[in-house]
C-alpha cells in the first residue's frame, strides 16, 4: 500500500512540475499570470489553491492575463472556476470571460462567457486551434449589480491536444459529465477502489490497477431499457477526423453501447453501435468523426436487465485524419461560402429556371435622394423581381440556390426590400427543393416590413438529403404587383442562434447591444444618440438600421443642434500593431442640409489629430459603405465627428463598424469628397 501511495504521489509530483507554458493552480504564485491594475484587484489564496475577486473593492470588472504563449499544436485550455452569487436573476449578472489576444490583432477575441452561480466548481473546455502567432490567454471577471458577488479560477491547464481526448487520470474528467439517472450511471473505475463486482483489474492507460477508466454495471437496473449517458465537452473549433476510444463489454443479457453526436439543438445522430461482445480484453473501436460546429460525443449504454454485464471506456482520443483514410480517399468539406451571393460581381451560384422567363433582375441604383441601392455598399449590385411589368396574375419569379448536402445543420441569412405591395405577406418566400424526390417545404415567407427598408432574415434548417433553397416572388393579383429586392444571401453551418451565441467578430460594433469600444466626448448640447427606426424629423436621417433594418444605429438629432454645432464618438485607446489596418462602417447623409462626416486618427501621446476621411452634404437616401485604410504601430483612438448644417435637416448616422488587421481588400477612390453626383435617381438594369 505505501508503494502505490508513493507511486501516486510520484505521478501528482511529476504533473505538477510538468506545467506547460500557461498553466497554473495558484498553489504559491500566478505563474506569470498579472493582473491589469487599471481595474480591480485579484487575491491569490496560496493554502486553498485559487485566485479570487471579489464586490469588496469598487469597480466593475477585474483583468488577468497570462505570460506570452505559442500555439504551435491544437491545445485544450481546462479552466476549473466557480462564480458565487447572492441574487437570484440579474440583468447584469457576475460574468466570468475568457478571450484569446493574439500578436498583430488590435482586438481580443471572445472564447467562452459564463454566468452561471454554483456551489462548487465548475470546469470548461475549450480547443484553441494551432496558429504561428504569439498569444497571450484574457480573463476577465464582470461583477455585474450583484454586491457579494466572487469569481474564484482554481486551475487553469493548458495541455496539446483536443478537448474531446480523455485518459480519466485526472479528477476533472476532462469535462465529461455523467447524465444522472436514478438508476444507471457512469462512474470512475480503478485506482485500487473496489468500487463494484464487475471492476476491471486494469485500466487501458497505464495497464494497471492504478489507473482509472469510467465504467457502467447493470447491477441497480430496474426498468426496462434503462440508458446512462456520458457526455464530452462541447467542441469549440470546427473539426473533422477519426475518433478513437478503448471499451470493455461483458454481457449476459443483452446491451447496447452507441455513440452519438449531439448538436446545440439536441439533435441525434448515431455513429458507432455495438451489441456484441468482443472479448473480456479492451477493444479498440475507431469511428469517422465530423464537428464543422460545436458537438458533444454521447457515450450511451442501454440495458434490458439487472443481470446485463457491464460497459467500460478509456483513452479517447482524436486525429484530424478519417479513419478510412488509408485507402487515400480525400474528402473535400463543404465550404459554405460557395452557397451565399452579394450579386456584385453576378449570380454566383443561383440560376433561374427559363420557364418562368426573366423573374429576377441583377440592378444597380446611382447614389440618390429617392430610392435606395443594394446592401452590400449603397452603390452595387442586388437582386430585383420586377411583378408591376406582369401580364399575368398569380406571377412568380424562382431563384434556385446551389445544391446543399443532407444531414448538417444550416443557418441562411438574407436581406431584402419590398416595395408598391398593398399587402406584403407573402410576397417573397423561401422553400427547401429536396432533389430526390422533388418535395418543396416552404421554411418562411414574409409577413410585414418596414417599406424600401433593407431587413435581415434569418431562417434554421437541416434536411436528411440534398436539397436546394429557392426564393420565390409572388404576386398575387394584377392590382396588386410591386418590388421584391435582395441582396446579400449568406448560408453558415450551424443553427442561427448558435451563430449569434459566439458573438461577433472582435472589432465589430453593430450597436445592437451598446456603444462598444465608442463613448461620448460631449460638448453642450450636441452629442450622438443611439436609436431604432426612422428619426424624428421627415426628409432626413435612415429609416432603419443597416444591420438587420429594425435594430440600432448612432446619429445626431440635427433639431437638437445649432448651425456648425459639433459632436464627437470616441473610442476607447486601441492597441496600436504594425502594418497596415482597414476601418470600415457605413454612413448615412440624407436630407438637404447634411453637415459634414470627418474620421479622425489620434495617436496616444500626440495632441493632434490625423484626418482620415471626410464626406460633406448630401449623399445618398441609402447606407454607403466607407472604407480607410490606415497605420498605427503606437496606441491610438478613431474619432468620428459630425459637425451639424445649415437646417434641421441634417441627421447623419453611422452603423456598423468593423475594425481589421491587414490592408482593405477594395479600396475607395475617394477619401474627400463633398456633395452628391449630378445623375441622381439612374437605375442600370
Amino acid at each position: 500500500v505505501t508503494g502505490a501511495r508513493f507511486v501516486l504521489a510520484a505521478l501528482r509530483f511529476a504533473g505538477a512540475a510538468l506545467l506547460s507554458p500557461g498553466s497554473c493552480a495558484f498553489e504559491d504564485s500566478a505563474c506569470g499570470y498579472q493582473w491589469d491594475y487599471a481595474h480591480l484587484p485579484w487575491t491569490l489564496h496560496g493554502e486553498g489553491h485559487y485566485i479570487s475577486v471579489d464586490t469588496s473593492y469598487e469597480g466593475e470588472k477585474a483583468v488577468l492575463y497570462s505570460p506570452d504563449l505559442y500555439l504551435e499544436d491544437w491545445s485544450c485550455v481546462r479552466l476549473i472556476y466557480q462564480i458565487a452569487t447572492t441574487l437570484e436573476t440579474s440583468r447584469d449578472p457576475t460574468r466570468l470571460n475568457l478571450y484569446l489576444r493574439q500578436e498583430g490583432e488590435s482586438f481580443d477575441r471572445l472564447l467562452w462567457s459564463a454566468k452561471e452561480p454554483s456551489d462548487s466548481w465548475l470546469i470548461a473546455s475549450l480547443d484553441l486551434m494551432n496558429s504561428t502567432k504569439k498569444y497571450k490567454l484574457v480573463l476577465e471577471g464582470e461583477m455585474g449589480q450583484d454586491k457579494f458577488g466572487s469569481i474564484a479560477i482554481f486551475e487553469i491547464k493548458i495541455t496539446p491536444g483536443y478537448c474531446m481526448e480523455c485518459d480519466f487520470e485526472e479528477n476533472h474528467l476532462c469535462g465529461f459529465v455523467n447524465r444522472w439517472n436514478p438508476n444507471v450511471n457512469w462512474f470512475v473505475g480503478g485506482g485500487n477502489i473496489r468500487n463494484s463486482h464487475s471492476i476491471l483489474p486494469k485500466d487501458h492507460t497505464l495497464n494497471s490497477a492504478l489507473g482509472h477508466y469510467m465504467y457502467v454495471d447493470s447491477v441497480y437496473v430496474k426498468d426496462f431499457q434503462e440508458v446512462a449517458q456520458l457526455i464530452s465537452p462541447k467542441t469549440m473549433a470546427p473539426m473533422s477526423g477519426c475518433l478513437s476510444f478503448y471499451y470493455q463489454l461483458k454481457q449476459e443479457s443483452s446491451i447496447v453501447f452507441t455513440v452519438y453526436l449531439r448538436d446545440v439543438s439536441g439533435f441525434y445522430e448515431e455513429i458507432w453501435k455495438t451489441d456484441t461482445a468482443l472479448s473480456t480484453e479492451w477493444a479498440l473501436a475507431e469511428v469517422d468523426f465530423n464537428a464543422p460546429y460545436p458537438m458533444e460525443v454521447v457515450f450511451e449504454v442501454a440495458f434490458n436487465s439487472a443481470k446485463g454485464g457491464y460497459v467500460a471506456l478509456d483513452d479517447i482520443s482524436f486525429s484530424p485524419v478519417y479513419c478510412s483514410n488509408q485507402t487515400g480517399m480525400i474528402r473535400t468539406p463543404f465550404d459554405p461560402a460557395n452557397a451565399g451571393c452579394n450579386f456584385e460581381e453576378d449570380l454566383c451560384n443561383f440560376y433561374q429556371d427559363q420557364k418562368d422567363g426573366p423573374g429576377w433582375s441583377r440592378v444597380k441604383v446611382k447614389r440618390n435622394v429617392y430610392r435606395a441601392g443594394d446592401h452590400t455598399t449603397g452603390f452595387g449590385y442586388f437582386l430585383l423581381a420586377n411583378t408591376k411589368y406582369t401580364t399575368q396574375p398569380g406571377y412568380i419569379g424562382r431563384l434556385y440556390g446551389p445544391t446543399l448536402p443532407g444531414n448538417l445543420q444550416f443557418c441562411l441569412s438574407f436581406y431584402y426590400a419590398l416595395y408598391g405591395f398593398f399587402k406584403m405577406s407573402g410576397t417573397l418566400a423561401v422553400y427547401i427543393f429536396e432533389e430526390n424526390h422533388v418535395v418543396q417545404e416552404k421554411i418562411w415567407s414574409v409577413l410585414d416590413s418596414p417599406k424600401g427598408v433593407w431587413t435581415k432574415a434569418e431562417i434554421s434548417f437541416k434536411k436528411p438529403m440534398p436539397c436546394k433553397v429557392v426564393f420565390v416572388s409572388l404576386c398575387k393579383s394584377f392590382w396588386d404587383c410591386g418590388l421584391v429586392a435582395l441582396d446579400d444571401v449568406s448560408l453558415s453551418l450551424g443553427t442561427c442562434q448558435s451563430a449569434d451565441s459566439i458573438l461577433l467578430s472582435p472589432g465589430e460594433c453593430t450597436f445592437e447591444k451598446d456603444e462598444c469600444v465608442f463613448t461620448q466626448k460631449k460638448r453642450g448640447r450636441g452629442s450622438w444618440h443611439r436609436r431604432r427606426g426612422p428619426t424624428p424629423t421627415s426628409y432626413t436621417g435612415p429609416k432603419g438600421d443597416h444591420t438587420t433594418g429594425v435594430g440600432y444605429y448612432m446619429y445626431i438629432e440635427a433639431s437638437d443642434m445649432v448651425y456648425g454645432q459639433r459632436a464627437y464618438l470616441v473610442s476607447r485607446l486601441l492597441r496600436g500593431i504594425s502594418g497596415k489596418q482597414c476601418l470600415t462602417f457605413f454612413y448615412h447623409m440624407y436630407g438637404g442640409g447634411t453637415g459634414l462626416l470627418s474620421v479622425y486618427l489620434k495617436k496616444e501621446g500626440d495632441d493632434e489629430e490625423i484626418p482620415l476621411w471626410r464626406r460633406t452634404g448630401e449623399q445618398s437616401i441609402s447606407w454607403l459603405r466607407g472604407l480607410i485604410e490606415y497605420e498605427s504601430d503606437r496606441n491610438y483612438q478613431i474619432i468620428f465627428e459630425v459637425i451639424r448644417g445649415v437646417s434641421m435637416r441634417s441627421d447623419t448616422a453611422i452603423d456598423d463598424v468593423l475594425f481589421q488587421a491587414g490592408p482593405c481588400l477594395e479600396v475607395e477612390e475617394i477619401q474627400f469628397s463633398s456633395g452628391y453626383p449630378d445623375s441622381l435617381n439612374e437605375i442600370e438594369y
